[in-house]
């Protein structure tokens, strides 16, 4: 039987405090590894550890970190690798979301909320940890979305946001190639992670619930488990629905019925 790549490895997982977070914490805990988790919510990531640990930890830091800080990101880092000895994976999944028209948008701050948690705080941990990944051969795995990858309306800020953190890591991913560390992305569609009430919409507020919520919509176990399984195998992009995948093929054939289609899956059109 095959020894799961995540036995002994030690890997910090940001905005832990939740959704696909949280169950990749509770999953990589589960398979073995030591695990850092990061979050600004430290009592939310208290009971995250307590997950962990009845799920088998044999280690578990708890950091609160507000990774839109790059100074924090770094500490976050070192403090691992003095804790544990190392770091083997590293998992960029805090992020922040944003509902709303374009040209609705009244607070224009939101489109620099969106940069710093979606965009920044990747480069800052993934630059932070690189020297120790490159030490272990390790990976590093990464929650992006679909909205990366297309447009998507009512999400002008938040997929110009992931579109530029694909950039990054797929251009990363070329870089560090003979280094031994890979580079593995995962591009869902809605994920039900019980955060979308915090997305911020075109004042810069929190909605406070969530506009819509496609059938399509994947659970944030499944989320985490598929791209854990992707980042073990050191795959390097992962599309989890049928759908999403049909995107990206259609998309250089009929790139204007893709379009329609997303447009009909965010008004409820079917």
């Amino acid at each position: 039987m095959t020894a799961s790549p995540w036995t002994r490895a030690v890997a910090i997982v940001t905005g832990a405090s939740g959704g696909i977070g949280e169950e990749l914490a509770v999953q990589l805990a589960a398979a073995g590894a030591r695990v850092a988790i990061a979050a600004r919510r430290a009592n939310e990531l208290e009971r995250v550890a307590a997950r962990c640990q009845e799920a088998g930890a044999v280690g578990v830091l708890v950091v609160p970190c507000d990774v839109t800080d790059r100074t924090q990101c770094e500490k976050l880092v070192a403090h691992t690798v003095t804790t544990f000895g190392r770091l083997d994976v590293l998992v960029n999944n805090a992020g922040q979301g944003f509902w709303g028209r374009a040209d609705e948008v009244r607070d224009y701050t939101v489109f620099e909320r969106m940069l710093r948690t979606n965009y920044l705080s990747v480069v800052w941990m993934t630059l932070a940890a690189l020297p120790h990944l490159k030490a272990t051969d390790g990976r590093i795995l990464s929650v992006g979305s679909l909205s990366g990858k297309l447009g998507v309306p009512m999400r002008s800020a938040y997929a110009a946001s992931k579109h530029a953190m694909t950039g990054f890591l797929d251009t990363l991913r070329i870089e560090v190639a003979a280094s031994g560390v890979s580079v593995t992305t995962i591009h869902p569609g809605f994920v039900t992670t019980g955060s979308q009430a915090r997305n911020l919409g075109p004042d810069g507020r929190p909605l406070g619930a969530m506009p819509v919520v496609p059938r399509s919509a994947i659970s944030a176990a499944e989320c985490a488990r598929i791209l854990l399984e992707a980042g073990g195998a050191r795959r390097r992009d992962v599309y989890p629905t049928f759908a999403a995948r049909l995107s990206q093929w259609l998309r250089l054939v009929a790139p204007g019925r893709v379009d329609r289609m997303v447009s009909g899956a965010i008004h409820g059109k079917r």
